[in-house]
């Protein structure tokens, strides 16, 4: 991978961990992934007024239905990430989302796109999903610091639910959009601003079911929707930036050093604990970045 191209997947990492720990602290609500869509049509429209517009006529039919599909599974996979977080920890949605994301990834690029792992490739991603595995289970592979309590329980084991949903969708839009910009030549930035005017009109029958409660939520969480609004479509555009620049099978797999940013602000700011635990699991995955580099 070129060297630019890994600054900008470890660019997008950081900002990536930075509006998923604000969808934590403020999202949950029924109304918060409308409010995000909606917020990066307002943010972002000076950016493609100012730099994408004119590439809209080239726009075949075939581009429009990618856009399209990447909306439609982008929806799902936001709107299971906010369950998620509504169900569990942060430190357990998050990992087995973004692990199990860059496992089907990578194969699948292999699968269908004809891109190859070679052995330092694959001993990265063995390192990089053998780190998140590290930070999701902690001591409890071992067989120690196994929580008796129900409720903690279950709420870990929907964490794993979630978070494997979320994973599977993330593979999904992760080889359409990666279609999208190397094959089809469409921008990072528009793909990603239509991909979010789309969500709109998909996300309306949720606001008309309960219009009473979007002005509420939305004063309550106000300071999430910027977060996300304003930081998830400029990390994604990096990570699709570096898709230009290098394999889709090594940026996939990279973006998930995510999960050194995650563990520290978890730990620090959320207060979630096993910090040795998810320290080690994050220097793997910085050895599966580093292998998946070479």
């Amino acid at each position: 991978m070129p060297v630019h191209a890994l600054l900008l997947v470890l660019t997008a990492a950081l900002l990536h961990a930075v509006w998923n720990l604000a969808a934590k602290r403020w999202g949950g609500g029924t109304h918060f992934v409308f409010s995000c869509a909606l917020g990066v049509c307002v943010l972002w429209l000076p950016a493609v007024l100012w730099v994408g517009l004119d590439e809209l006529p080239r726009w075949s039919w075939l581009a429009w239905g990618f856009v399209a599909a990447s909306a439609v599974v982008h929806l799902g996979y936001f709107n299971c990430l906010i369950a998620g977080y509504r169900a569990s920890d942060l430190t357990v949605v998050y990992p087995v989302a973004r692990g199990s994301g860059p496992l089907l990834s990578a194969v699948a690029a292999v699968l269908l796109l004809g891109e190859q792992l070679g052995a330092s490739g694959t001993l990265g991603l063995a390192g990089v999903v053998g780190g998140i595995l590290l930070i999701t289970m902690g001591p409890r592979l071992i067989g120690r610091g196994v929580a008796h309590e129900p409720e903690a329980a279950r709420r870990r084991r929907h964490g794993l639910y979630w978070g494997a949903a979320t994973g599977t969708l993330i593979a999904g839009y992760t080889v359409l959009d990666g279609y999208a910009v190397k094959v089809l030549a469409i921008s990072p930035l528009m793909l990603d601003y239509f991909g979010n005017v789309l969500r709109v009109p998909l996300q309306l029958p949720t606001l008309l079911r309960q219009p009473q409660s979007f002005w509420p939520e939305l004063r309550r969480s106000w300071k999430g929707v910027l977060a996300v609004a304003g930081l998830g479509p400029l990390a994604y555009i990096l990570v699709l930036l570096a898709m230009r620049e290098a394999p889709l099978s090594r940026v996939a797999p990279a973006r998930e050093v995510s999960m050194l940013f995650a563990a520290l602000l978890g730990g620090q700011l959320l207060g979630e604990g096993e910090r040795g635990w998810r320290i080690a699991g994050a220097a793997l995955i910085g050895a599966g970045v580093i292998a998946l580099a070479v």
